[in-house]
């Protein structure tokens, strides 16, 4: 059987362009002669649709929609793809479904059985979990089909949830000659690893071929990186996609196994694409990081429309250089904006690294000093703020000032403004609320510290502006320069510390008693870390959205209420 696998990028809402894209690649496929095109789990109304399904009148349209394709004559290729579909009986009135649909006919619907409700993930708030399926004849040969959590359950960097059922082993038992995987898995550094030993895992206990095939692009805070492949029964990868990509490959699956198709061209795709190949995914980690960003700047400018500039206040730190460097490979450099607004502490050599690194990138650079709006504000509020400390204040005055200049350029010209805040930061509420917190979009949000230098590291010796980002900014000691002398040690630790604690707090779940037996840090240390970060929530759920790029990224992901109890075991410094 001659089968086509395709990861695309659809857009969430967009039925009719979801359709019409889907439409295309089978037009293709079928002109290709063949006979089983594979597309990712819910490509028809994208993913996550999140509340959009609680509207009635869009869940109606999706089921229209499905019969459009249900009903589409003319191809002799069959389709699987994923949708939503009705649940008839009792329970949620939707199912996360997959159709195998052929000459104007439905074969056979498929209900994703195993529904995650951990981290991003909320099937369960709107689906149904299916019953068991059973194997689907096709061509000879007898398809398992299994969408995303239904084979990928445990696979977290740390568990979340646990199921009764094993949905591959049970297809197996029923006589299953392949598995077909279709997945809406999101991108984070060590997925690729993850998902890769899970496929030859399976692949080798249950002697079963694997077709994996994952959805590629930005929505929001996620980026779906593709990584789709197939494999054998011995495990060995026989076909592999570039990541971060659209494209389709094409390959001879037989009940022995899959191969690559004879005479298999890159064919026509939604989008050129590259040649797919044995082992396309980056090795290094920056590249990774480099990439995820990448596609998720792109996708939130072109998935919300706006074909304008990025914004970016450039203050001669390494989070606005890294920033500034990622928005203009992701966009062209005649889409990037930067504005320095120095102030009485700013130093000279800041500016001057901020011209050099735009110079260098040939992006837009404006200065506007800010010290006449901060003396003036400074001024207003003497009398107020005369008899107490307000040193403070005047700090975050600084920042705000700067974030209200970035949302007047935003207003008059029409500029997306991108924040530079980094997750240490963000963990520990070393950021200003309505200051450079301020954006909307926060590329870097779920990078520490350690990994926006080991970024910056790798732009400039791998990256596609070398050497743009000046020495001067990478060796200087990190600091906000909204007072004298300020370096960001005067308030927190060195940041390989600080990162250590908050990696394995915020990621990992352990206590501070864990952190200490397992690092050796002082537990006075630990504490205070974990009391800043508890404390910084309320700014958090005033954040803009940050690419997720870590298993628990701060977001939709990670849900602390505001109003806890102060005795609780949360602010007693222990796991949550």
């Amino acid at each position: 059987m001659k089968v086509r696998y395709a990861q695309l990028n659809p857009l969430i809402g967009d039925l009719e362009g979801n359709l019409k894209m889907i439409l295309r690649e089978w037009q293709f496929a079928d002109q290709d002669g063949i006979e089983l095109l594979i597309l990712p789990e819910m490509v028809l109304p994208g993913y996550p649709p999140q509340d959009l399904l609680d509207n009635q009148v869009f869940c109606d349209e999706i089921l229209k929609y499905n019969e459009r394709l249900i009903r589409q004559s003319g191809f002799k290729t069959a389709l699987l793809f994923g949708t939503v579909t009705l649940n008839r009986g009792i329970g949620r009135t939707l199912y996360n479904a997959a159709l195998l649909v052929q000459n104007g006919k439905l074969i056979t619907e498929i209900h994703k059985q195993l529904l995650p409700t951990y981290d991003v993930f909320d099937d369960l708030r709107y689906f149904e979990p299916g019953l068991p399926s059973t194997p689907v004849l096709f061509g000879g040969i007898r398809l398992g089909i299994l969408i995303c959590e239904d084979f990928f359950h445990d696979l977290m960097e740390a568990p979340f949830h646990t199921y009764h059922h094993e949905p591959a082993e049970d297809l197996k038992r029923k006589g299953a000659d392949v598995l077909i995987v279709l997945s809406a898995s999101p991108f984070t550094i060590l997925k690729h690893e993850s998902r890769l030993d899970r496929l030859q895992l399976y692949s080798k206990n249950l002697h079963l071929p694997m077709l994996y095939c994952n959805q590629v692009g930005g929505n929001t805070e996620l980026v779906f990186d593709g990584d789709s492949l197939c494999m054998n029964p011995s495990g060995e990868v026989v076909h592999s996609f570039e990541s971060f990509v659209e494209g389709h490959g094409d390959v001879e699956l037989t009940k022995e196994g899959f191969s690559v198709a004879s005479g298999s061209t890159p064919g026509k795709s939604v989008t050129p694409h590259k040649r797919s190949g044995n082992d396309h995914y980056p090795s290094s980690k920056p590249e990774r990081i480099f990439k995820a960003i990448m596609l998720g700047i792109q996708d939130y400018f072109k998935k919300n429309r706006h074909s304008g500039k990025a914004l970016i206040g450039l203050s001669g730190g390494i989070d606005s250089a890294v920033v500034a460097v990622l928005a203009a490979a992701a966009l062209g450099k005649d889409r990037v904006t930067v504005i320095g607004m120095p102030s009485r502490y700013s130093s000279q050599g800041s500016i001057s690294d901020s011209k050099i690194l735009a110079d260098v990138l040939g992006i837009e650079w404006i200065e506007i000093s800010i010290e006449p709006i901060f003396s003036e504000m400074v001024n207003s509020l003497h009398s107020w703020f005369s008899s107490t400390d307000s040193s403070l204040a005047k700090e975050n005055m600084q920042s705000r000032i700067r974030a209200d200049l970035l949302m007047s350029w935003s207003n008059t010209f029409g500029h997306l403004v991108l924040a530079t805040s980094n997750k240490s930061e963000v963990s520990v509420g070393y950021s200003t609320l309505y200051g450079d917190m301020s954006g909307a979009l926060s590329p870097i949000a779920d990078l520490w510290k350690t990994e926006v230098y080991e970024l910056a590291d790798w732009l400039n010796a791998r990256g596609p502006f070398p050497g743009a980002i000046p020495s001067e900014i990478i060796l200087k000691a990190p600091s906000a320069e909204l007072r004298p002398d300020q370096r960001d040690t005067d308030s927190l630790p060195e940041y390989e510390i600080l990162d250590r604690i908050l990696q394995l707090y915020i990621e990992q779940f352990y206590s501070a008693e864990m952190i200490a037996t397992n690092t050796g840090i002082p537990m006075e240390l630990i504490s205070r870390v974990i009391r800043l970060t508890n404390a910084a929530e309320y700014k958090r759920w005033q954040a803009p959205p940050g690419l997720k790029l870590h298993n628990k990224a701060f977001g939709s992901g990670r849900r602390i209420p505001l109003s806890v109890s102060q005795d609780s075991i949360f602010q007693k410094n222990s796991s949550f």
